[in-house]
């Protein structure tokens, strides 16, 4: 199921956690060549893929939302 990210965080070993709207996570790793995603690494590309659309796994399971979206809420 598609959700838009709606933020990032950084999970305990540094790497970026895109916020999905479902309250889940998706790592977001810059990790080549296996995954180039270079846009990681500044504010300005984090900020640029605010609202793009990703297929959440965890919504397709039915999973619970992550322990930061409930703290949030």
């Amino acid at each position: 199921m598609e959700r838009s990210i709606v933020g990032f965080h950084r999970d305990e070993e540094g790497h970026w956690v895109a916020e999905l709207e479902c309250g889940h996570g998706q790592h977001m790793r810059h990790d080549p060549p296996w995954q180039s995603r270079p846009w990681t690494a500044t504010a300005q590309g984090r900020a640029e893929k605010l609202g793009v659309r990703v297929n959440c796994l965890k919504c397709d399971r039915n999973e619970p939302p992550a322990e930061w979206a409930q703290q949030r809420a």
